[in-house]
């Protein structure tokens, strides 16, 4: 019964929402929408915790798109980065 209950705590503190991010997210990176800080304009039509994407390309020519996630003081967070690769395996 021990082992069930610490299984159950450490089960839920692996789990996050959308909503539910309380790290300080990724560092900008330039391209990133928050490199120069937060954008002067606040997303007040958007809900918070709603995510959204943004590609760009970075200083070393890499394609990168990034999630933001809205937090409740309309700030965005950097919640994932992704980089494409430069080369596709299946062009034809």
């Amino acid at each position: 019964m021990g082992f069930g209950l610490v299984f159950a705590v450490a089960l839920t503190a692996c789990t996050t929402g959308a909503g539910n991010y309380s790290s300080a997210g990724l560092a900008p990176i330039p391209g990133s929408i928050t490199y120069n800080g937060q954008p002067r304009t606040k997303l007040t039509k958007s809900p918070v915790g709603s995510s959204f994407p943004h590609t760009f390309t970075d200083q070393w020519g890499r394609e990168v798109e990034e999630i933001y996630i809205i937090r409740p003081d309309r700030s965005l967070l950097i919640a994932e980065r992704h980089y494409r690769p430069i080369f596709s395996l299946d062009d034809d």
